[in-house]
Formats: structure tokens, C-alpha cells, sequence
């Protein structure tokens, strides 16, 4: 995850793997924070910005689904006054199919991030899940139903499963595995008196250890200058 690949980004060189520049997906910087937007007076050209992708998997609570479909992370990083410093951009993401019911789940950004790694943790960072419904089946008329909220969000402290490798030099890409297996999933809210039966289809609120979200992270970095 981007920020969460502090020592990359800011120097550090890890060893090459295998893959080649061909193979790699598309990644769409458009959505960088501009120059304005970074904290005043940094040095732009000292700063980069990170866009990564991760599929994965995800169980939580009854929902066991995996992530196909990337999500899509994008934000800035650097240093002000030698502190690591992040600025955020956006997140997208497709609809998960939640098999065995006609509901979907849509990762939506959370308000929080902080995608610096240290011997601990590879970053954390806050995410909702918006319900939706697969092909129209369920009418859900409350546009703010969710899974977490941006007052309670699913809070996820990401680990490494799978050591930082780079797999281009030109355009810099790297790749890593993380996961958090010890988050807690908060019931639904914002869906009015369907919540309890959506809390039922789903198993939430489930509590910590029972969940787990896998991610497999390819990130593409740019320098801003």
C-alpha cells in the first residue's frame, strides 16, 4: 500500500523479482493530490505520489468473498521537517457479491490513514462497507447503509505476509502481501429497519479474531517532480 512502502518510496532498494513491465496493470495517477494540496512549503520534488491496487480476500462475520476486483488507492508522501508526512487522494472500488443473498459491499475510504511501516505493522487505515444490491434485487433506499460509518469504521492494522519485492524499475512498481486477521466488524448502520436483518445476513457485529482481510498490493510511484 503506497505510504506503507515509506522506505521505497524515500530510497530504500529492495531486490528485483522476476516480473516484467508488460505485465503490469494500469495505473492512473490522475487522482494524485496536486502540488497545492501538499503541506505548505515542502519541496514537491522531494515527495512522491502512490497509487496501489490490492485484491485479496475477505471474511467477515458470514461474508467470506474474495477481492477480484481491485481496490484503488491513491495518495502523497514525504517528509516536512524530517517527519513522514501523508497526503490522501482517493479510494475505489467495486462491488462485492455477497454470495448466498442478493446484497453487495462496496469498500469505501473510512477517514483514516496512516501507511507508515515499522517493525510492527506494514500501515493502518479506516474503511467502510456501502450495501448495495446485485442486479437491482433488493431496494434499499437509505444511500448512507453501510458496513462501519465514517464515526465507526472498520478499523484495519495491516501486517506483512509477503516480504516488498520491486517488479519494475521503469515505471517503479513494487508488490507485498498483507493481512489483518485480529479487526473487529461493527454491525450495519444508516439502514433505517432493515438493520437487523441485514446484521442477521451478514454475522455483525463479529468481534475481533474472527475476521480476516487478505490483500495482495501491487503499487505504482511517481515522483512529483
Amino acid at each position: 500500500m503506497g505510504a506503507l512502502l515509506a522506505g521505497l518510496a524515500l530510497g530504500a532498494a529492495p531486490a528485483y523479482g522476476a516480473e516484467r513491465a508488460a505485465d503490469l496493470p494500469e495505473f492512473d495517477f490522475s487522482a494524485c493530490p496536486t502540488v497545492d494540496e501538499l503541506p505548505t512549503g515542502v519541496d514537491p520534488g522531494t515527495w512522491r505520489c502512490e497509487v496501489m491496487h490490492a485484491t485479496g480476500h475477505l471474511r467477515m462475520g458470514a461474508v467470506d468473498e474474495p477481492l477480484t476486483e481491485p481496490m484503488k488507492i491513491t495518495f502523497a508522501e514525504g517528509r516536512v521537517d524530517g517527519e513522514f508526512r501523508q497526503v490522501f487522494g482517493e479510494m475505489t472500488a467495486a462491488p462485492i457479491p455477497v454470495g448466498g443473498t442478493p446484497l453487495t459491499l462496496t469498500p469505501q475510504y473510512g477517514g483514516y490513514s496512516d501507511f507508515l511501516s515499522d517493525d510492527t505493522r506494514r500501515g493502518e487505515f479506516d474503511i467502510k462497507f456501502v450495501i448495495g444490491s446485485a442486479h437491482g434485487l433488493l431496494a434499499l433506499p437509505w444511500s448512507g447503509c453501510s458496513v462501519g460509518s465514517d464515526e465507526d469504521a472498520v478499523h484495519l492494522v495491516l501486517k506483512d505476509t509477503d516480504p516488498t519485492r520491486v517488479i519494475s524499475k521503469d515505471p517503479l512498481v513494487a508488490a507485498f502481501g498483507a493481512q489483518d486477521a485480529e479487526f473487529a466488524a461493527p454491525g450495519t448502520s444508516g439502514c433505517g429497519p432493515l438493520s437487523r436483518a441485514l446484521d442477521r445476513a451478514l454475522g455483525l457485529p463479529s468481534t475481533a479474531g474472527a475476521n480476516a482481510f487478505d490483500m495482495d498490493v501491487t503499487v505504482s510511484i511517481r515522483s512529483y517532480m
